[in-house]
């Protein structure tokens, strides 16, 4: 029995039944009987994030018509402000927040409130404050009862109010009445039952005396009828399902909103047969509790299901199980890491042509040397070489296709421009490979994007790229890495290209040269800022695809180790329409949506000596090679 409506700030209906909610799902008579007389939190537009945001709490009442809510707000500033808001009729909606919520098609047909909200507009039209009561600090009504009937009218009347809480308090002592009468049935029904068998010798009687005894979970069991233990199997099954999931506030489900519910229908194929519900029964007394004899049986009997005439049952335990919810949406590219990507077509330089021609003059040569001039002798010609080539352009491009089936399937979030990304993304990181190091696809494959089109700083020729080859034979990691530093510092003497240049470099290199270290163990460069400042570069990028690229030059294998440029003495032409473009078309005929991401452009180094290539070689494992191939032969 709920406390006196005066003990309250207001009432109303917290959810009506059998209306249709604009979200076009109905709760259906008794859906939150269980929550009847429970206390929930009372807060402001289901925002549950802010504490400042509870009101007060709501005490429950389930009736034919749906839950009623008595709501007592509290002392905080949000509850003042509620207050007035209700008191002069500027909020008068409620609503509910729910879980563990069960589904017949569009019916809601159980679940369990976890709080009354007050809002401005709910999706139940008819979930709304009836009854306002204000109090004085002596508990005394300030003024009469307002309450709002539904046919619109105003009542002012306290005796109306006492007369209606009166008949509530006999409709509920009523319906105990009859919960009495029927445990009084019930309890002569099993009183009957002992007797019969006690003359059969299984209880000890002397006269009218009947020696008392506790009945059992399983002899309660016994005791209902066939479609009784149908639903107990049903909510054996449940205790399983929850038993098994996540335990929390939530059950294992989504919460949401009351206009929101989820379509949680049970598959009323799975079912518990009745032996193996009678011995999960039987030992709950043993384990405790019904979830922990559930989970105890659950190995041993699992689930039944039905003939394999029906294709699309699940089986097992498994079939119990929440749905996995998916945590990245959309998902995450399993991918290289590409921030070096963005730094190097940002910073190539651009023009609006794609066939290039470069023309030098070398006068680095002593013929180009101005003379001196003796009385009578010949004045010879300045001699110097013309050194020129030219750069033509090459498509690159990729496409994608999706069924459009699948384009109106997914519907979580936006397949095409989550595609369309990747296209991008990948075209970016295609072309910025073959600027610094190339494709390193063959020669020979159609899908090569070919080096007289697209120029790689790494192979091009010493007139543009200075190549710093070091045979690191018998070399120790630090070693090596100092050794690395001092080429680095000592290659810049014929560097020609524009301002402080980037260094492009493996991880594997980068981290070496990091954990250098003096003869009293402390760090010698305690970053990479300090380190790029001794190597003479304005920062060092590391580049994944740079990891482990050889290549052969006059029979010696070399590894790359760096590249040193700056890319504005990189010049990337495309012609109007060459740029990057993203073209789609559907064929009607396979109903597909085709997508095509291309560009045509040329690339190159336009100015001499803009880059240093550093590579090493061991000729300590080569000459090994070298020899096991000769033993093989011999033995030959």
């Amino acid at each position: 029995m709920p406390k006196r409506q005066r003990d309250y700030d207001f009432c109303g209906w917290a959810t009506r039944n059998d209306v249709k909610c604009s979200d076009g799902r109905t709760i259906k008579r008794d859906a939150f009987k269980d929550d009847d007389g429970t206390i929930v939190p009372l807060v402001w537009n289901h925002d549950h994030g802010d504490p400042n945001n509870v009101l007060g709490h709501a005490e429950l009442k389930n009736r034919p018509e749906g839950v009623y809510a008595y709501c007592k707000l509290n002392d905080t500033e949000s509850g003042k402000t509620a207050r007035e808001l209700i008191k002069h009729g500027d909020v008068t909606r409620l609503s509910i927040y729910a879980n563990k919520l069960k589904q017949n098609g569009g019916d809601v047909i159980h679940g369990s409130i976890k709080e009354v909200s007050l809002v401005l507009a709910g999706a139940n039209q008819e979930a709304k404050i009836e009854d306002v009561f204000m109090h004085s600090d002596t508990d005394e009504p300030e003024s009469a009862l307002i309450r709002t009937t539904r046919d619109g009218d105003l009542c002012h009347s306290d005796e109306e109010l006492e007369a209606e809480e009166k008949k509530l308090e006999d409709e509920e002592d009523d319906k105990k009445d009859d919960e009495k009468n029927e445990e009084v049935e019930e309890k002569v029904e099993n009183k009957k039952e002992i007797e019969h068998s006690d003359e059969k010798g299984e209880n000890k009687m002397a006269g009218n005396e009947t020696e008392s005894k506790e009945e059992t979970v399983e002899e309660i069991f016994n005791s209902m009828s066939d479609k009784q233990k149908d639903c107990v199997y049903a909510l054996v099954g449940a205790a399983v399902e929850e038993a098994k999931g996540a335990n929390d506030d939530n059950g294992g489900k989504e919460d949401m909103k009351h206009n929101v519910f989820d379509n949680d229908e049970r598959d009323e194929k799975m079912v518990l047969s009745h032996s193996e519900i009678e011995a999960i029964f039987a030992d709950a007394k043993k384990h405790g509790s019904l979830k922990e004899s559930v989970l105890a049986h659950t190995d041993n009997y699992g689930i039944q299901q039905l003939p394999s005439s029906y294709s699309d049952t699940t089986y097992g335990i498994d079939a119990l199980f929440p749905d996995y919810k998916e945590l990245n949406t959309p998902p995450e590219w399993l991918k290289r890491e590409t921030d070096w990507v963005a730094g190097v077509m940002s910073s190539v330089h651009h023009t609006p042509f794609s066939r290039i021609k470069t023309t030098y003059a070398d006068i680095t040569e002593d013929e180009a040397r101005a003379k001196g001039y003796m009385k009578g002798n010949l004045k010879k010609e300045e001699v110097f070489t013309l050194l020129k080539r030219t750069t033509d352009p090459q498509t690159i491009y990729k496409k994608q296709k999706l069924d459009r089936d699948d384009i109106i399937d997914i519907n979580s979030f936006d397949v095409v421009a989550w595609i369309k990304g990747e296209m991008r993304m990948m075209l970016n990181e295609e072309i910025a490979r073959a600027i610094l190091v190339g494709d390193g696809r063959i020669p020979s494959s159609d899908d090569k994007i070919q080096e007289q089109h697209v120029r790689p700083v790494w192979t091009d020729s010493e007139l543009f790229s200075i190549h710093d080859v070091k045979d690191t034979k018998g070399m120790t990691p630090p070693q090596k890495a100092k050794d690395f530093i001092k080429r680095c510092i000592k290659a810049r003497k014929d560097y020609k290209g524009s301002g402080n240049p980037v260094m492009y470099t493996t991880e594997d290199w980068l981290t070496e040269m990091l954990l250098l270290e003096d003869n009293i163990g402390r760090a010698l460069y305690d970053s990479e800022s300090v380190l790029a400042t001794k190597l003479r570069v304005s920062k060092i990028v590391t580049v994944p695809v740079m990891e482990g690229l050889t290549r052969t030059v006059d029979g010696v294998e070399r590894t790359l180790d760096a590249i040193i440029v700056n890319l504005k003495d990189y010049n990337v032409g495309a012609d109007k329409g060459g740029d990057i473009n993203m073209f789609e078309d559907f064929d009607i005929d396979y109903n597909q949506q085709k997508y095509l991401i291309e560009t045509r452009i040329s690339g190159a180094l336009i100015k001499p000596k803009a880059a240093i290539v550093l590579e090493s070689y061991d000729s300590t494992t080569e000459s090994n090679d070298d020899e096991g191939e000769d033993g093989g032969n011999g033995e030959g």
